[in-house]
């Protein structure tokens, strides 16, 4: 039989390198099939959590927050494309891209767990902004990956609209701050292990037969 394990994925979905730890951690869970059954659960994490509306350009906002000179951020963006790629997702990014504010796009999120498509809408709003360089903060662009995802539209409008969720999420954000999350993705197997980065899917799939191997 086998493992049951709970996963909780805490990671932003402006977070190049979460994207890049999903795939591998999917990848390695795909490998391990036979020794682990798996439940992810996305937790929230804000990058940016006081970015104004309208956004900052990348590379002002690299630039400002870790000092990196334009052809740091030009060097790294191609790296994390390259890296993504080979994990079969497509980053556009370029210097002209911006980043948003993400809170509704969590409160979305924590919506999906409660009607079963949390993992599909996730991906869909790495689409959305990675790939077609959509504004996460719209909530029409919202609402478009959510039905991407297979839910309903109109309800995940309500949802947005309404303010809803707003305290579960900045709940789940300070619990997981508070459990010493300060970097993304975070990935606490079991509330025992961390893993943390963007690995590549033979550290994950290594870290999973580890612990499938542990007394239970």
């Amino acid at each position: 039989m086998p493992r049951s394990l709970k996963i909780d994925f805490v990671s932003d979905v402006s977070c190049p390198w979460c994207v890049i730890g999903l795939k591998g951690l999917e990848e390695a869970l795909a490998r391990t099939g036979d020794l682990v059954a798996a439940q992810i659960r996305f937790q929230p994490f804000e990058l940016n959590p006081d970015m104004a509306p309208e956004g900052e350009n990348i590379g002002e906002h690299i630039a400002r927050k870790y000092g990196s000179t334009p052809k740091q951020s030009a060097a790294n963006r191609q790296m994390i494309r390259d890296r993504a790629a080979a994990l079969g997702f497509t980053m556009n990014g370029s210097a002209d891209s911006r980043i948003y504010n993400t809170f509704d796009a969590h409160r979305l999120l924590h919506w999906a767990a409660i009607e079963g498509g949390q993992a599909a809408l996730k991906h869909a709003l790495f689409e959305a902004y990675f790939t077609d360089q959509r504004d996460p903060s719209d909530h029409d662009v919202l609402v478009a990956a959510a039905e991407k995802a297979g839910l309903d539209g109109a309800a995940a409008r309500e949802v947005l609209a309404s303010g809803r969720y707003a305290a579960e999420v900045r709940q789940a954000e300070q619990l997981w701050q508070g459990r010493g999350i300060h970097s993304v993705p975070a990935i606490v197997i079991d509330d025992r292990w961390l893993i943390s980065g963007g690995q590549p899917p033979e550290a994950f799939e290594q870290a999973l037969r580890q612990i499938a191997a542990e007394p239970v």
